[in-house]
C-alpha cells in the first residue's frame, strides 16, 4: 500500500527517498547549508552500526582513539597526494575569535596526516609495532550536491589508520579489513556487495592502491560502499615515521587506512525499502519488535505484558500503547521500518489466536495465543532476514550486464542502468571514454577472470575485468 507521505519509487526515485528520509524521521534538513540534522531513528541505526563494528574491530585488535578537527595547512601539504585530491573540497578556518591565524587550518576532510604526525612522534621500535588504532568521528568535505546520508558537507564516519614493521602485514591488514567489510554488508545490513581494486584514476589520493566495497541500488546506481586502502611508505617516508627493527636499523613503517560511513543508512533506504516506508534487516534494526495491543480489556494487558518480559533481552522491542488508532499504530511502524509487528485484539483472542505482520511483505501471519512467542518471532527475525538479501542478491543478478564492446554498453545504459561487466585494456582514455556514456564509471577490478580477450572501449588487448556503473 502507497504511504500518501511517500512518492512511489517507480515514478521518482529520487523524491521517493527523500521522502522516506522524512516520513520515518532518519534525518531532517538544517540551516546549515549541504548539512543534515540526524534526527533520533537516524541515528539509532547508525549507534547499531557502530557497536557491531566496533565489537568487530576490538576483536581484530585494534583501539580508539581520538584525533583533532584541525589540521594545520604545512602539515596537510607533507604528503603532496593528498591535499592535491582533496583541495576541492577542503574547508578552511582563517580565524581564531578576533584575531587572524598566522596560518589556516583545514576542517579534516580524513585523517592520514594527523595520524602519521601522532605515529611519527611515538614509534621507536619494532617492539611498538603494529600499531592498530580507528576512530568514530565526523569529517567535513565541500560537496557541491548533497542528498541525505548519501553525501553532506559533514558526515560521520569511521577510519581506521595502522603501521606495520612490513609489507606483508600491511597488505593483509588491507585485505582482511575490506573482507570485514563486506562481511557487515552482507550479514547485517542484507546487501550483497562486490569488492575489488580502484583503477589508478578513481583511487583515493595518496594510497598505492584501493580496495572496495560497490553495492547496487533499486534503481541500478551503484554506490561506493568502504573503502581499504594501502599507502605501503608514502606517508611514512613523507611524516617521517620510522622504527628500528630486530638489527636496529632504521625502517619506514608500512601504512594503510580504512573507513564506511553514514552513507551506508542512504544505501539501506535504496536497497530495501518501499513505497510505504523504510525497510530494515532485523540484525541492524533498532527496534525489532513492536508490540501493538488493540483495546483494553485485561485479556489483551496481560499477553502484551507475557509476551513482552518473554522477548526482553533477546530482541529489541517495544509496546505502542498510545492513545492512537491501531490503523496509525500499524502505518506507524510501517513506515519506521520495524521487522516484526505483533497485533494483540480482542476479537483475535476470541478465536484464541494473534497477529504477526512482516515489514518486509507486509505478510499476515496468525498464530495460536499460547504460541511460544520466541520461536516464532525468532524463525520470523531469521527468515526476514535471509529473504531481504536474497532478493536484493536476485536484484543484483537481474541488472548485471556483460558487455563485449560500446555499442552492447549504450544499448544496456539506454534500458536500464546496473553494472555493467566488461574487458578493460588498462588505458586512461578508454576509461574517459566510458565516462561519456551517461556518466559511467570504473567501480571495481575483479578477479572474475576473463569474459574476452578485447577491451570494450578500444578493442585492443584486454588487461582486467572491470564492473562499470554510474554512481551516487
Amino acid at each position: 500500500m502507497q504511504n500518501k507521505a511517500i512518492t512511489s519509487r517507480d515514478v521518482d526515485f529520487g523524491k521517493w527517498y527523500t521522502d522516506v528520509v522524512r516520513a520515518a524521521k532518519l534525518a531532517n534538513y538544517s540551516n546549515v547549508k549541504g548539512c543534515i540534522t540526524i534526527e533520533p531513528n537516524g541515528y539509532a541505526i547508525w549507534e547499531r552500526i557502530q557497536s557491531v563494528l566496533d565489537a568487530k574491530f576490538k576483536e581484530l585488535g585494534h583501539k580508539n582513539v581520538y584525533m583533532p578537527v584541525l589540521i594545520p595547512e604545512n602539515l596537510m601539504k607533507k604528503e603532496g597526494e593528498l591535499i592535491n585530491g582533496f583541495a576541492p573540497e577542503v574547508a578552511w578556518v582563517t580565524q581564531g575569535g578576533e584575531k587572524e591565524l598566522e596560518e589556516r587550518m583545514c576542517i579534516r576532510p580524513t585523517s592520514e596526516t594527523l595520524f602519521s604526525d601522532y605515529y611519527s612522534s611515538v614509534v621507536r621500535s619494532y617492539k611498538d609495532l603494529p600499531m592498530k588504532y580507528n576512530q568514530w568521528c565526523n569529517v567535513m568535505r565541500w560537496e557541491k550536491e548533497t542528498r541525505p546520508f548519501l553525501r553532506s558537507r559533514e558526515f560521520l564516519w569511521q577510519e581506521g589508520h595502522t603501521i606495520h614493521a612490513t609489507e606483508a602485514e600491511a597488505i593483509e591488514e588491507v585485505n582482511q579489513m575490506l573482507e570485514v567489510y563486506k562481511w557487515f554488508f552482507e550479514e547485517y545490513l542484507a546487501i550483497p556487495v562486490i569488492t575489488g581494486k580502484k583503477t589508478d584514476k578513481e583511487k583515493f589520493a595518496g594510497a598505492e592502491y584501493t580496495l572496495t566495497v560497490e553495492a547496487l541500488m533499486y534503481n541500478g546506481v551503484c554506490l561506493q560502499s568502504g573503502t581499504s586502502h594501502y599507502f605501503g611508505q608514502k606517508f611514512s617516508k613523507a611524516y617521517d615515521i620510522t622504527f628500528a627493527n630486530k638489527d636496529n636499523k632504521l625502517e619506514h613503517v608500512y601504512q594503510t587506512s580504512w573507513g564506511v560511513s553514514t552513507r551506508m543508512i542512504g544505501g539501506l533506504i535504496m536497497v530495501h525499502s518501499d513505497d510505504a516506508g523504510l525497510v530494515l534487516p532485523p540484525k541492524i534494526a533498532p527496534t525489532q519488535v513492536v508490540i501493538i495491543p488493540i483495546g483494553n480489556s485485561s485479556k489483551v494487558n496481560y499477553l502484551v505484558e507475557k509476551y513482552s518480559e518473554e522477548l526482553k533481552g533477546k530482541y529489541s522491542i517495544t509496546i505502542d500503547d498510545s492513545d492512537k488508532s491501531p490503523g496509525f499504530k500499524f502505518a506507524e511502524a510501517e513506515v519506521n521500518g520495524i521487522p516484526v509487528r505483533i497485533e494483540i485484539g480482542e476479537r483475535d483472542l476470541e478465536n484464541d489466536h494473534i497477529t504477526l505482520v512482516r515489514r518486509d511483505t507486509r505478510e499476515r501471519i496468525t498464530v495460536s495465543k499460547n504460541c511460544d512467542i520466541v520461536a516464532e518471532v525468532t524463525n520470523l527475525l531469521n527468515t526476514i532476514q535471509k529473504d531481504m538479501y536474497n532478493r536484493a542478491l536476485a536484484r543484483n543478478n537481474a541488472y548485471t550486464f556483460e558487455a563485449h564492446n560500446l555499442d552492447e554498453v549504450k544499448k544496456i545504459m539506454d534500458v536500464h542502468p546496473g553494472f555493467i561487466k566488461g574487458m578493460w585494456c588498462g588505458s586512461r582514455e578508454c576509461e574517459d571514454k566510458m565516462k561519456e556514456i551517461k556518466g559511467l564509471k570504473s567501480r571495481c577490478i575483479v578477479n572474475d577472470g576473463k569474459i574476452d580477450d578485447k577491451c570494450i572501449v578500444c578493442g585492443r588487448d584486454a588487461k582486467d575485468l572491470v564492473y562499470w556503473g554510474i554512481q551516487y
